[in-house]
C-alpha cells in the first residue's frame, strides 16, 4: 500500500500563498491520476484539483480555478499544490490522493483575515 505524506500547510494571512507537497512512497505515482481534496469539520471532503497521468491535464474546482495550480514531479514522486490569493474560506485540512485509492494524512491550512 502506497503511503502519501503531505507537507507545506500552515498559517497565512489573507492574500498570501502556500505550496503544499505530497510525496508518494512508491514509484507508481506517475501512472495514476493524482489530486487534492480539502475538508472542514462537519462537512464532506471536497475536490480541489486533479492532474491526469496521461498528458498531465489539470482540473480544478470553481473555487480553486485561477488561484491554485496543481503540478507533479514524477522523478521525485511528488505532487504539488501552489495556492495563491488565499482567503479565509480556504481554511481546511488538505489531503492528497492517488486516484482516490490512497490518501495522505492531511495538512492543515489556516488563512487569517
Amino acid at each position: 500500500q502506497v503511503q502519501l505524506v503531505e507537507s507545506g500547510g500552515g498559517l497565512v494571512q489573507a492574500g498570501g500563498s502556500l505550496r503544499l507537497s505530497c510525496t508518494a512512497s512508491d514509484g507508481t505515482f506517475s501512472r495514476y491520476a493524482m489530486g487534492w481534496f480539502r475538508q472542514i469539520p462537519l462537512k464532506e471532503r471536497e475536490f480541489v484539483a486533479a492532474i491526469t497521468w496521461i498528458g498531465g491535464s489539470t482540473h480544478y474546482a470553481d473555487s480553486a480555478e485561477g488561484r491554485f495550480t496543481i503540478s507533479r514531479d514524477s522523478a521525485k514522486n511528488t505532487l504539488y499544490l501552489q495556492m495563491n490569493s488565499l482567503q479565509p474560506e480556504d481554511t481546511a485540512v488538505y489531503y492528497c490522493t492517488k486516484d482516490r485509492l490512497a490518501w495522505g494524512q492531511g495538512t492543515q491550512v489556516t488563512v487569517a483575515s
